[in-house]
């Protein structure tokens, strides 16, 4: 999270930095109307450079995701940026609009006009200067419809069938700004340090756009597969599938794919529940009933029905060399467990790739219970030689860190992986800072809300 905060906020201090480097006198100016200008500019450069990160990220690119620490981090700075985005575009249309309103409410009173304008004689300003009026008008309608299509994103409850279908129409949405952008940035800005930065944000976000819209996101790193079998587990509401694919290239336990059953419902992310063997190409995922997609999984899918898997990403792959692990499994967040459980059960005689010695207690927490998926748990513990603690919240309470502390007395050596409510990571991590555990380099945290 750490370097998730600093490409975040890093991104939008250099952008505000390279344009007060152009503009340093401007809050010397006494009147509102010669602060507005600059104020527009400054907004403008904000919200596309927001916006144009955020495309960029649509599209899961490779290079960035180890140092952000996965695609679950990285869509969460995609998240943030489309926020950014729409808060600089909101104060942007207000300098642009409040003005005019306030003016004809007699609440400001427009300056005089000046003297003759000097002619424009290059020719490449003055073509620029001739869509000034049009790039301005596609500009406000193209923000109206970002808004609403970031706020959507926005609302969880909007159902994410219909947020798949929705939310690349913001591609259209971005075009449309690029072509504002481009028109309207003052144009001396372009042959200096911001231009530069403005250009080639422009040219990836447009480029970022068009694979949006062409619907190739991804496109080099999926597999086609299906499904070769199902179990369903009443009590937790889950359905386990196993799907066989040709041509994926392996994975990490702990990783997730990208699953398409129906090209109408697009892919969804689902984390690994099997580690990996080139010679028996099969992929389990373990999903519960918890959205409006999940819940009708159960009656559309069947064996032999094909899928298309994209991936894989993340890198919540138990990566360290503490003498201990804790893992903490909330909910359906016991899944990369259960892939890295399988893993280890397959290599711990001759093809260990895990510190020698190391130890490993597992803590699930559930409100829900299915003795057939907790036998299966317990199995799957004993074969990997790791520690099982089962927390049903209905009969042992909820699992806290002094609970945690209390069955691993070697606390302070371990590091803790999660996996599980946002809210009940963020309290854990809380509760160990507090407690002088160094949460920044040793609790791991699988951000899995990809809205």
């Amino acid at each position: 999270m750490r370097n998730l905060k600093r490409a975040f906020w890093g991104a939008l201090i250099l952008l505000a930095v390279l344009w007060f480097a152009l503009e340093p006198t401007v809050f010397q100016t006494s009147t509102f109307f010669a602060l507005r200008d600059p104020m527009i500019q400054l907004t403008g450069v904000i919200a596309f450079g927001c916006m144009s990160l955020g495309m960029i990220l649509a599209l899961r690119p490779r290079w960035p995701e180890k140092w952000l620490g996965g695609l679950d981090k990285m869509y969460r700075m995609h998240k943030w940026l489309g926020i950014a985005a729409l808060t600089a575009g909101t104060i942007h249309w207000l300098w642009a609009q409040g003005a005019k309103w306030a003016v004809g409410w007699g609440w400001l009173e427009r300056p005089a006009r000046g003297g003759t304008r000097a002619a424009i004689t290059d020719p490449v300003e003055a073509f620029f200067r001739s869509y000034r009026g049009t790039a301005e008008h596609i500009g406000e309608w193209a923000f109206y419809a970002a808004a609403l299509l970031i706020a959507l994103a926005l609302i969880t409850r909007f159902s994410y069938r219909w947020f798949y279908k929705t939310h690349r129409l913001i591609a259209l949405a971005y075009l449309a700004l690029a072509f504002h952008a481009l028109m309207l940035l003052k144009f001396n800005y372009w042959l200096t340090p911001l231009g530069a930065l403005m250009a080639l944000l422009l040219a990836a976000g447009v480029w970022s756009a068009i694979v949006v819209l062409l619907r190739r996101v991804g496109a080099a790193r999926k597999v086609p597969g299906q499904i070769v079998s199902l179990r369903y587990f009443p009590g937790v509401r889950a359905l386990e599938i196993e799907t066989e694919a040709q041509g994926w290239p392996g994975h990490r336990p702990g990783q997730f794919a990208f699953a398409t059953s129906s090209e109408q419902e697009g892919a969804h992310p689902y984390t690994i529940a099997s580690g990996w063997h080139a010679e028996h190409p099969r992929i389990r995922f373990v999903v519960k009933e918890l959205g409006d997609h999940t819940e009708r999984l159960r009656d559309k899918l069947r064996i032999g029905q094909p899928v298309t898997l994209e991936g894989p990403y993340g890198c919540f792959t138990f990566d360290d060399d503490r003498p201990h692990q804790i893992w903490i499994g909330g909910g359906i967040g016991i899944t990369p467990f259960i892939a890295r459980m399988g893993h280890m059960a397959t290599r711990k005689d001759d093809a260990r790739d895990w510190p020698q010695g190391q130890q490993v207690d597992l803590f699930h927490s559930t409100s829900d219970v299915d003795q057939d998926a907790l036998d299966k748990l317990a199995a799957d513990a004993q074969s990997a030689e790791v520690r099982f603690h089962v927390l049903i919240d209905a009969r042992h309470g909820r699992l806290t860190g002094q609970r945690i502390r209390e069955q691993v007395p070697a606390w302070r050596e371990a590091s803790i992986w999660f996996c599980g409510p946002a809210g009940f990571g963020q309290a854990l991590k809380r509760d160990f800072a507090a407690h002088g555990f160094p949460v920044e380099e040793r609790f791991h945290q699988e951000l899995f809300a990809m809205r």
